[in-house]
């Protein structure tokens, strides 16, 4: 069997094996020279190329040949600068970005992606449930989602721990491909990046992680809050954010916290993570946390056909686990589970009994006076004046806060509650929650303050 029959048959099964782009931009660079002394010779028109192969295909090549009865151990190439040059006359020669980014097109979110994270197929747009406190998250990132002229760069989605802001990335991933599929779509988490980052200095492949990641169409970096403190890593993101702004691809992140909340961020870091649209995704409202058991249950049904909900269950979970989406799904699918497993209908008495420890958990009881202390303490005002006759608005606002928080989070009456607060009437405190509720829904800040007292609270 000759050479050139060997090499044919080593490249039919690498087709088999790789991305037909991967094939296209790295195997057919390659001009096979024959065998010598056990090593495989190849001309290549750059040494990038050469190199590039070497580390990621070299011993699917080296395996090829053996199995078709050509003894080798080692791969050579040598540059050919005349291919080089005629490759050049007819068309622009690949830098070593451009090729990169070649093979990039057919790795950027694939199962072999060699920096980003495989997509969960859950997580759609079509599965994300709206309400009141996401819609303006959910919108931001249809708007991004379809594509087209970059209106706001970056998109910055921030919220508390099962809110759903992950849930929005993965859906913007997957639109994005749906529509476009040309484009290259890289998701990562923080740590992700980082780790690629290390093993790029380690490696000494510095120059191939840049151009990989700069030449992506569009970047969604989860979880930045983990890039705090880790100086090198920032650099290396700063210039990746830049380069990819000025070339107006389209950036997204996610963080559990605003940008300038991020301890151990650098200014520059921070100022240009503010540079787009910063949007939060509030705590969940009775109707929203409703909303995501109605349609969470309708998915369990097609797995657990022979089982029903009783009426009133889903709204009794709804009132009780307010803790976030994540804990609600997963009481659910608990639920379900256990039903299946026992025989038992999922009526009140079952729910009950299968997630007491959940409901426990989420029934610490909470006092008005708890409240009063937490909240004074937040906003750095004496107790005295949160309970006093003073209606100037740094003691109004903080006052208006505790009677929502005392109303959602403890079970006392408004006049109760009135009395509790410097003897109020209870239309005073009526308004208060009305206006608190009014201002969680325009105000960041106001949402932020009372998702933050909430958890504290909890703990």
């Amino acid at each position: 069997m000759g050479d050139q029959t060997v090499w044919g048959r080593v490249q039919d099964d690498l087709r088999k094996n790789i991305s037909r782009a991967k094939f296209q931009s790295w195997i057919a660079s390659l001009d096979y020279e024959g065998v010598e002394d056990n090593t495989v010779v190849f001309t290549v028109p750059t040494t990038f190329i050469g190199n590039y192969v070497d580390q990621n295909f070299g011993d699917q090549i080296l395996y090829g040949f053996n199995r078709n009865g050509q003894a080798t151990d080692r791969l050579a190439f040598r540059v050919d600068a005349d291919r080089a040059a005629q490759a050049s006359a007819k068309a622009p020669a690949p830098s070593p970005a451009a090729t990169t980014a070649a093979s990039a097109t057919a790795d950027f979110g694939g199962e072999d992606d060699p920096l980003g994270l495989p997509l969960d197929p859950r997580l759609t747009f079509d599965t994300f449930v709206v309400g009141k406190p996401n819609e303006l998250a959910h919108a931001a990132a249809r708007r991004v989602a379809e594509g087209g002229d970059v209106t706001f760069n970056p998109l910055f989605l921030y919220s508390g721990v099962g809110l759903g802001k992950t849930h929005l990335m993965h859906a913007i991933a997957h639109e994005l491909r749906a529509r476009q599929p040309e484009l290259k779509v890289l998701y990562l988490s923080a740590e992700r990046f980082m780790y690629r980052f290390i093993t790029a200095l380690r490696e000494r492949r510095m120059m191939e992680f840049k151009h990989m990641l700069r030449s992506v169409d569009v970047l969604l970096v989860d979880d930045v809050q983990f890039m705090g403190g880790k100086d090198s890593t920032q650099e290396e993101f700063f210039h990746t954010f830049n380069a990819l702004v000025d070339a107006r691809k389209q950036i997204i992140l996610s963080s559990d916290r605003m940008p300038n909340e991020i301890k151990d961020l650098e200014d520059r870091m921070k100022s240009r993570l503010q540079s787009g649209l910063v949007v939060d995704l509030h705590p969940t409202d009775y109707e929203l946390r409703l909303g995501v058991l109605q349609s969470k249950t309708e998915e369990q049904l097609s797995n657990y056909p022979d089982l029903e909900v009783a009426p009133g269950v889903l709204e009794f979970l709804a009132q009780r686990i307010t803790t976030n989406v994540r804990v609600l799904e997963g009481a659910l699918v608990r639920l379900f589970a256990h039903a299946s497993l026992v025989g038992r209908p999922i009526d009140m008495a079952q729910t009950q009994d299968c997630l007491a420890d959940t409901l426990r958990a989420n029934d610490r009881k909470v006092t008005v006076e708890e409240i009063q202390r937490k909240v004074s303490d937040y906003y750095h005002i004496r107790l005295s004046d949160l309970l006093g006759p003073k209606r100037v608005r740094n003691f109004a606002r903080p006052r208006q806060v505790a009677m929502y928080l005392a109303k959602t989070m403890t079970s006392r009456s408004l006049p109760d509650i009135g009395r509790r607060f410097g003897k109020r009437d209870h239309t005073t405190v009526m308004h208060g929650v009305r206006k608190i509720e009014e201002l969680s829904q325009t105000d960041s800040q106001i949402a932020d303050d009372i998702e933050n007292l909430r958890r504290a609270l909890e703990e």
